[in-house]
């Protein structure tokens, strides 16, 4: 069937109010679980099996991630990914001293 130019398209970009709800619930989770890594190369001096080259990736997303949630004016994009740009790099730079 095809569409009609006079009515409005569907909207895809509206979420219950659950959704946005649980991403940032889980945005949280996910930096919270990351700390024990952190936690275990610096006050553990435990850096082994840790991959620079995989967390640089990491690292690398969590930039670009922040500069498209900044060019859309959007917290709830770029916030998470400050959190996740001080935790890459804290296990980088502790795998780079302590690995």
């Amino acid at each position: 069937m095809p569409l009609d130019p006079t009515m409005p398209a569907p909207s895809t970009a509206k979420h219950g109010s659950a959704m946005p709800r649980l991403l940032g619930g889980m945005s949280v989770f996910t930096l919270l679980m990351t700390i024990p890594q952190v936690l275990t190369i610096w006050l553990g001096h435990q850096a082994a099996g840790v991959s620079v080259a995989s967390w640089s990736a990491y690292l690398l997303s969590a930039v670009l991630w922040f500069w498209y949630g900044i060019q859309r004016h959007d917290k709830n994009i770029y916030l998470p990914c400050v959190g996740w740009i001080g935790l890459d790099s804290a296990v980088i730079v502790g795998a780079l001293i302590y690995g």
